[in-house]
């Protein structure tokens, strides 16, 4: 490990009760050696990073990470604690706490030093030398890999250091596919090995990903099976040999970011599961991958998201489901965007009687602005025409990955062709992934394997949805979306105002996650209509206005108080300014998750407020985006911004409040006491971490 890590960032007695506690600790040595040089601003980026996946792992371990501006050259700072800190691993609390910190442009080399750390730490005896050894020079030597002598520990215990040799660790993987697992030699020439490849990532492309790649080929080795594995680390990664892909029986995925260039391991019976899964149960994932092997069940090639993944084995039908809805909804998201703009441009320019225009293929004049109009509007309409369709068949594709494109986007445009709407569509794309993985479940002839996913598949799976849309749910859904809508139709008054604050809460709660775009979601289904109803534009601009709040309340909040706020934050209020006046919720996230406990509440307050005020005002808006420079196409524009203006200085004096009245409570603390670090959310707009 080079200098990463000296006898100065090492705590053999480490008294923190919590990660964040713990996180300052080690951080604090790191400042004192001049590693770090703004502490609130690292943590705020250890934090970041924890927000995005707990880094506790099985075995007492605990290895918060980032990447960071705040961070002079890659540091490594190590803590032992007797009484164990919660990292969120699902064995209990982590004795050893590694703290790794890299500047935000750390070099391959070093990247590749971490990850040796990383393997080793699936080394049972390097972890109990670490428990075992005495004193800080000692554990530095231990984990640099330095030749020590063997720390002092019980007479039953056989632990002894174990040097962590870089060039070992990093290069024990087969990455470049060259050559197999040596278990396969033992097997004989009589028989060829189950063969598998794989492939591990995770957020930061460091700690777990190579974590899962140790523990898969440790497991392939005591199974007998030839196993691959090709670890997509942040300093890039090296591409298996095809020849060896071609080879392979199974493929197994461990990632929580996309696994990039997927395709490549099309057609072979595959286990997709979250990084974690790779370390804590590989032995389970190759026992999993071989049944769906002799099984003949194959799935495509293309590429989820992490939203996308229908989610490791364990995980609860909930999670899934809205993991399923996540997908379509976030591909349908650009389509409302492009298309309600466009469509509110030409209502804009010639007004609402432009949709009985004729078409612009034979009218189209260069010199009228009513044909720029309708051509804008015509446009809008056709993307507009996808919406159901797209949302559909990506609910399909988050189920059952690439085969469920063609059935869901079928069953998606029958929901279109009979009325049934926003709800036909989530179901169509729910009936379309199930009935795709139903057919993957059934054993084939291997002769057939490789023409399921483009011919067999999606012509018994299109067949099947087709004739339950048609057929059997398609008129009661219909009759249901139909029913809804007069229902919106008919609110008013008291009834308006009241989902005008629930949709503002929501809009507010989590700041462009899963809560915030069905708020999204169901206002821009109202308006995905070419003569939307006076209700359904209410409903958008209530949205819409909501969503603004949070980032310009947390600008104003930096603004007029300044000094409750770190520099880091300061900053990121320049920019929340120009984010919440184009309706990006996310502009909040920063603040968000350096305090959730203040901010979140504070921004969920100002955007119900404004979400109830919108209502009363009769503000209407036909775009689904834009923010402030959207407002010609508002309806009661001037109260529509009051209503913005009232929500945002309600959450920014509520966040400054609360500040304030945390600042006073530190003020008064005992001296030296930690201050207190609220658990993150996520903080899209972090460094990116290691």
């Amino acid at each position: 490990m080079s200098e990463m890590i000296t006898a100065d960032l090492v705590d053999l007695d480490l008294s923190a009760d919590t990660k964040e506690a713990a996180a300052r600790a080690l951080a604090e040595r790191m400042v004192a050696q001049g590693r770090v040089t703004d502490l609130d601003g690292f943590l705020a980026d250890v934090a970041a990073r924890e927000a995005q996946m707990p880094t506790g792992l099985d075995g007492g371990i605990g290895i918060p990470h980032c990447r960071s501006e705040y961070v002079t050259e890659p540091s490594l700072a190590f803590g032992r604690s007797a009484e164990g800190v919660d990292f969120g691993a699902p064995d209990g609390p982590a004795d050893l706490i590694f703290l790794i910190a890299a500047p935000a442009g750390a070099d391959d080399a070093h990247l590749t030093i971490l990850s040796a750390l990383a393997r080793q730490l699936m080394n049972a005896e390097f972890t109990s030398a670490l428990r075992a050894v005495g004193d800080a020079e000692s554990v530095a030597a231990l984990i640099r890999g330095d030749e020590t002598p063997a720390p002092s520990a019980p007479e039953d215990s056989a632990a002894t250091p174990v040097a962590a040799s870089t060039g070992a660790a990093a290069g024990s993987s087969a990455t470049d596919g060259s050559t197999a697992s040596t278990a396969a030699a033992d097997t004989g020439a009589d028989e060829q090995p189950f063969r598998i490849v794989a492939v591990t990532s995770c957020p930061t492309g460091i700690a777990h990903t190579y974590m899962a790649a140790e523990a898969l080929e440790n497991a392939g080795r005591e199974a007998g099976v030839d196993l691959v594995v090709e670890p997509q680390g942040s300093a890039g990664f090296t591409r298996l040999d095809p020849a060896v892909i071609a080879a392979a029986d199974a493929v197994i995925f461990a990632h929580d970011v996309p696994v990039r260039e997927k395709e490549r391991f099309a057609g072979k019976p595959t286990v997709d599961v979250g990084v974690k899964a790779g370390i804590n149960r590989p032995a389970e994932l190759i026992t999993e991958v071989r049944g769906k092997a002799e099984r003949g069940e194959v799935t495509g090639g293309s590429a989820p998201t992490p939203v996308e993944r229908g989610g490791e084995a364990g995980e609860g039908y909930g999670s899934m489901l809205r993991k399923w809805l996540m997908s379509g909804v976030s591909y349908m998201v650009p389509f409302v965007a492009a298309g309600g703009l466009l469509i509110a441009l030409g209502f804009a320019i010639g007004g609402y009687e432009i949709k009985s225009a004729p078409s612009v293929m034979q009218h189209f004049v260069w010199t009228q602005t009513d044909s720029w109009a309708a051509l804008m509007f015509q446009i809008g309409a056709v993307a507009f025409g996808f919406l159901v369709p797209v949302l559909a068949g990506y609910i399909a594709y988050g189920m059952a990955d690439r085969p469920g494109l063609v059935p869901g986007f079928v069953g998606g445009m029958i929901a279109s062709t009979i009325n049934a709407g926003f709800l036909g569509g989530l179901a169509a794309g729910l009936i379309a992934g199930g009935v795709v993985l139903a057919i993957q479940k059934v054993k084939i002839p291997k002769a057939v394997r490789g023409i399921m996913p483009v011919v067999v598949i999606p012509l018994i799976s299109t067949a099947i949805v087709g004739f339950l849309m048609f057929v059997v749910i398609g008129k009661p859904i219909a009759s249901a979306q139909k029913g809804m809508t007069d229902w919106l139709n008919g609110l008013s008054g008291s009834n308006a105002i009241l989902l005008g604050a629930l949709l503002g809460l929501m809009m507010c709660f989590d700041l462009g996650g899963p809560v915030n775009k069905v708020a999204y979601t169901f206002a821009t289904a109202g308006i995905a209509v070419s003569s939307p109803s006076d209700s359904a534009m209410k409903i958008m601009a209530a949205v819409m206005a909501a969503g603004m709040v949070p980032p310009l309340a947390m600008a104003l909040a930096t603004t007029v108080r300044g000094k409750l706020f770190t520099e880091t934050e300061r900053e990121n209020g320049k920019a929340a300014w120009v984010l919440g006046a184009s309706f990006i919720s996310e502009g909040a996230i920063p603040f968000a998750a350096a305090d959730p406990l203040r901010v979140i509440p504070s921004a969920m307050v100002g955007g119900a407020i404004t979400g109830s005020l919108s209502m009363a005002f009769g503000a209407t808006l036909r775009a689904p985006h834009g923010g402030i420079f959207v407002v010609p196409l508002i309806g009661h524009a001037f109260l529509y911004l009051i209503a913005i203006a009232v929500g945002m200085c309600v959450s920014a004096g509520l966040v400054v409040v609360l500040k304030g009245m945390r600042k006073q409570a530190a003020g008064s603390a005992a001296p030296g006491a930690p201050e207190d670090i609220s658990a993150p959310t996520a903080d899209t707009k972090q460094p990116v971490a290691v």
